[in-house]
């Protein structure tokens, strides 16, 4: 049975458990919330004025990280938000972040035209971009094994989850489906010590745990769309699921805040990054 934590969110995406607090990108409002275990809650950035957080992460070294349409955004010490790197010779936007072990930022994304395949890229640390795969269908949440050797990405337009392998120099190879969804949309993912993927779905309404091969563990059956998920909270055994009703890309900016963050106690804990 899950609870509410928090309501009156925009679209709530990108969840993401860091030093005890569930931090969110909240699309429609421009900003980067953290919410602690009490509901309360905290703007940690905004983004410029015309521009979506569209997903959040850290560097190895704590730097708060932000996509933000073409560019990667790191928080300087002031808070303000700079820009970490320019993707726009890539692609003309990007959704989703993970950080790897090494410090490889990944991130997906493609044109404007949502029905057209998409890419994935690095960001190393020493701040070079490139194009690591392509052919990817609408790419969603990612998520980096606890042994950085392998990245799963949601492929949302395919209903599949997919798999590569990560080089040592952030390169991937060896993709093969991970787990193939049936009617299964995943948006955004995350990792636990079982060796699952929780993935949210924002048709089907619900999050769900699978195993490699595509097993369905465990559903959670939402009313409204659910867009991301995390484990987390002092065990790492709280799934945070951030849902809201979906109206369209082309009401993302004005949204009638039905956002809700929602919390369930599961059996199996975090593991892997974010």
């Amino acid at each position: 049975m899950s609870q509410v934590l928090v309501d009156g969110l925009g679209y709530g995406e990108s969840a993401r458990w860091h030093e005890g607090r569930l931090w969110l990108a909240n699309w429609g409002t421009g900003e980067v919330l953290a919410v602690g275990l009490d509901g309360g809650r905290e703007v940690m950035a905004a983004v410029p004025p015309d521009t979506i957080p569209f997903s959040i992460e850290w560097s190895p070294d704590g730097t708060l990280l932000v996509i933000a349409g073409s560019r990667l955004l790191r928080q300087e010490d002031d808070g303000a938000l700079g820009t970490a790197a320019d993707l726009s010779g890539i692609a003309d936007l990007f959704n989703e972040i993970v950080v790897d072990p090494r410090g490889n930022t990944y991130l997906n994304g493609g044109g404007l035209d949502f029905g057209k395949p998409g890419v994935i890229a690095v960001v190393t640390p020493d701040g070079s971009a490139r194009e690591v795969a392509d052919g990817i269908e609408f790419g969603n949440g990612m998520a980096v094994t606890a042994d950085g050797a392998t990245l799963i990405v949601a492929e949302s337009f395919a209903c599949r989850l997919t798999a590569f392998d990560i080089g040592p120099d952030g390169g991937l190879s060896n993709r093969r489906v991970w787990a193939d969804l049936g009617d299964g949309h995943p948006d955004g993912i995350c990792l636990d010590a079982g060796g699952a993927v929780w993935y949210a779905d924002v048709p089907n309404q619900r999050c769900v745990r699978v195993s490699e091969g595509g097993e369905v563990l465990q559903t959670v059956d939402l009313d409204r769309g659910a867009f991301s998920c995390m484990l987390g909270g002092p065990d790492g055994d709280t799934l945070f699921m951030l849902a809201a009703q979906w109206n369209g890309f082309e009401n993302m900016r004005l949204t009638d805040r039905t956002g809700q963050l929602l919390t369930t106690q599961v059996q199996t804990p975090h593991a892997g990054h974010p």
